[in-house]
């Protein structure tokens, strides 16, 4: 977890419909995208993998799931590391529904 003085800056969240992580090299290029950004956490649609699991590449972690034999569908979270160990859990409800729970100390503002 990041010390305290460092969570002055913004934090940066994002949604991206990736289209299909199945093709070779599209994880790498996709955490290349996100740090170009400098996004710490990105919900991914159509993964298209078909197993549930845990990767790294780059500086992020990516929780995926909602397996598919067919390589359809499925979806998953980009997490920075420095933030990777504030995630407590990952679910994946069904085909178009997944959430994750974060350990955050401080004021947060939702909006």
């Amino acid at each position: 977890m990041l010390p305290p003085k460092q969570w002055k800056r913004d934090v940066r969240f994002g949604t991206w419909n990736v289209r299909s992580l199945y093709r070779s090299g599209s994880l790498t290029t996709a955490a290349r995208e996100l740090a170009r950004y400098k996004l710490y956490l990105v919900r991914v649609q159509d993964v298209r993998w078909d197993e549930v699991g845990t990767l790294r590449s780059g500086d992020y972690i990516c929780f995926y799931g909602r397996e598919n034999k067919n390589h359809q569908l499925g979806m998953g979270f980009f997490v920075h590391h420095r933030i990777g160990s504030a995630v407590k859990r990952v679910e994946f409800v069904c085909s178009g529904m997944s959430y994750i729970v974060l350990r955050v100390t401080g004021v947060i503002s939702v909006f």
